[in-house]
């Protein structure tokens, strides 16, 4: 017959959390494998306070060993790459452990990823607050002056008239990325369908965004092989995809530069295991600090954020870019170095 603590550690075994079980001695009796790979191989017999160290958790189980009732708690711990979040169950067994006088079952449910959707959430709303709040404030400050001292002031009226249609059309280029962004996260799970010609799609980015090049004089080539080439994708969503790039280049590219496009077709493309077209965007501008690199498709993450808000960015072009490039199973690609022009290269599976 086996003895009651081996019936018992089979059972936690069985159950696919990290758990324990402390009894009325307070001693750790018996743990399963994900328990001893949280809180370490040599737990059981111990005292539990010597294990687990944290008041809420220490709390939690001395009173449910006093009174029986459920508890919980939070325990926070890392697994060598980040910050680790646990809620903690602590319920009474009655009629288990070493003297047959009950005992407390500990589990530990990891809920990092529910924490770390809510800083999202939390930095996202706030990321959108301090946005909005600048061109806000810039224009109820342009309302109260042409209110009062500027009331007769006919240069200054239309000075500063010209700062708030500015400041405006900048909030609405925000509220605009916002809502691209929530339609192209929702549709990200959905593989587009469609046949799309993406040498005719970068021929017509490039026809759009002329008049942006020559204001900038910026000349701008298309390097790909003659004809149609044919992809699965979403013809609406890619064009946005290049417009944003091109666009970028335009932008961060020096003044009487070049913006080029290289198109090539692979049969079989290492990133992707797959037949791919890469089409590659690269200007001859600054460049960008390596550091950034990592960080550039996060929302709101600006490598220079004064110079971008000159420019009219809202920090949300290139997780537009990556969202959509995910849906199409692609990859994205950067490289740059300071002042030799930057590259971003778009991956995406025939």
């Amino acid at each position: 017959m086996s003895h009651p603590v081996d019936l018992i550690r089979a059972a936690l075994d069985a159950i696919p959390l990290p758990t324990l079980l402390v009894d009325r001695t307070e001693r750790i009796v018996a743990s399963n494998a994900d328990a001893q790979t949280l809180l370490g191989a040599q737990i059981e017999n111990r005292h539990f306070a010597t294990i687990l160290r944290q008041p809420p958790i220490l709390d939690a189980i001395e009173g449910c060993l006093r009174d029986g009732l459920p508890k919980t708690a939070q325990y926070l711990s890392n697994d060598g790459a980040q910050d680790t979040t646990f809620t903690v169950s602590c319920r009474f067994v009655p009629g288990v452990g070493v003297r047959e006088a009950g005992g407390v079952l500990v589990s530990f449910q990891d809920i990092t990823h529910v924490e770390q959707a809510g800083q999202m959430r939390r930095d996202f709303v706030a990321n959108v607050s301090h946005e909005l709040r600048t061109p806000l404030t810039a224009l109820m400050g342009f309302i109260e002056t042409l209110r009062g001292p500027a009331k007769d002031d006919a240069p200054a009226r239309a000075r500063f008239l010209d700062i708030m249609e500015g400041e405006a059309a900048r909030m609405n280029r925000l509220v605009g990325d916002l809502l691209s962004l929530s339609r192209v996260e929702e549709d990200e799970r959905v593989r587009p369908k469609d046949q799309v010609d993406i040498v005719a799609q970068l021929n017509s980015t490039l026809h759009s965004l002329r008049p942006l090049a020559d204001e900038a004089g910026i000349s701008m080539t298309l390097d790909a092989a003659p004809g149609p080439l044919m992809i699965t994708g979403d013809g609406d969503q890619l064009r946005q995809v290049f417009t944003n790039l091109v666009e970028n280049a335009i932008k961060y590219g020096n003044r009487g530069g070049e913006v080029r496009l290289i198109v090539t077709d692979h049969d079989r493309d290492g990133a992707l295991r797959a037949p791919s077209v890469r089409v590659q965007v690269a200007d001859d501008g600054p460049g960008i600090d390596p550091v950034h690199l990592p960080r550039l498709t996060e929302r709101f993450y600006r490598a220079d954020s004064h110079r971008s808000r000159e420019l009219g960015g809202t920090g949300l072009g290139l997780a537009i870019v990556k969202h959509i490039v995910n849906r199409h199973r692609g990859r994205l690609r950067v490289s740059s170095d300071v002042g030799q022009g930057a590259s971003f290269t778009v991956i995406l599976p025939k």
